[in-house]
């Protein structure tokens, strides 16, 4: 049994597409065919079903699948015991939300950057189903997402936390101060809004539509990083995650504001393919993550 043969074979149970390795490998797809064809050969059953453009794993490649990626995690530290300690490099891809960009993962990346200086990151943008896509297609190896709790078979989830969503504005606004504050009064001030399709602010405008309320917001742009800048001049208010304006909020320049809204929570969720190979890369990024997600809640 080749070692190639199964790597290819790990790799089109991960895209489920023979032409997508073929290219990822640095194959030609009657290569890839080949090698798949003397693995059935030596094991004497098929391991994919091929319909369309799509390649599933029949039940015998699903029983195969944690052997070969067990067989090439062995070999993987056999190489690395018996070299001489080498430093970890290649390509991390990363799958996540706009404002996780830029509230959480800077202060991930610098440290990972510290221990891994050879390895190019690089983060990916969507909406959420564009991301789960992108994860069943092996376009990104990691995939961190603000939404309600998912689970899918095919799924390792490594760590959830939840995540408060509240309306903010300046605490120099008159709002800052009530004790309670009317949907009515609420919208009668400037609306800077995430774009739609975000996890939370869809959730928030069902929670107001029941009540028939439409929000019109001022302006919707997906970075939270422009709207925090608006917030702090107090043009208006806004409905984002905690994490996005934790710092503010404990400095004193902006204030959560209490109001007759449904309480919303979102989940910050860390997973990744279970038919994935998980590279050193991987297993670091994943270990830093979960512990600056758990640290971040205080666990």
């Amino acid at each position: 049994m080749e070692i190639r043969n199964l790597i290819t074979f790990v790799r089109i149970a991960e895209v489920q597409n023979f032409s997508k390795t073929a290219e990822q490998l640095g194959y030609s797809q009657s290569a890839v065919t080949m090698q798949i064809k003397q693995l059935e050969n030596e094991l004497k059953v098929p391991l994919f079903e091929r319909i369309g453009k799509q390649a599933r794993l029949t039940q015998a490649g699903e029983r195969l699948l944690p052997y070969a990626l067990e067989i090439l995690d062995s070999i993987r530290k056999a190489e690395s015991t018996v070299r001489e300690p080498e430093k970890i490099a290649g390509k991390l891809r990363i799958g996540t939300c706009e404002s996780f960009v830029i509230s959480i993962l800077p202060h991930v990346i610098m440290e990972f950057n510290h221990r891994c200086p050879h390895v190019e990151i690089s983060t990916h943008t969507a909406l959420v189903p564009d991301l789960f896509q992108m994860l069943r297609q092996n376009d990104i190896d990691i995939l961190y997402f603000l939404d309600k709790k998912y689970y899918f078979p095919e799924w390792i989830k490594v760590s959830e936390q939840p995540e408060k969503i509240f309306f903010v504005s300046s605490s120099r606004s008159p709002l800052a101060g009530e004790k309670e504050v009317s949907i009515d009064r609420l919208l009668r001030e400037p609306l800077y809004l995430t774009e739609k399709g975000i996890s939370y602010r869809y959730a928030m405008e069902q929670s107001l539509a029941e009540k028939g309320i439409e929000l019109h917001p001022v302006w919707e742009v997906g970075n939270t990083d422009v709207i925090t800048r608006f917030l702090l001049k107090n043009k208006g208010i806004s409905f984002l995650p905690e994490y996005v304006v934790r710092d503010h909020i404990k400095n004193g320049d902006l204030a959560v504001l209490h109001t007759e809204c449904e309480e919303i929570t979102m989940w910050s969720q860390l997973v990744y393919h279970r038919n994935k190979f998980v590279t050193p890369q991987m297993k670091l990024f994943l270990e830093l993550l979960a512990e600056h997600m758990k640290m971040d809640h205080g666990d």
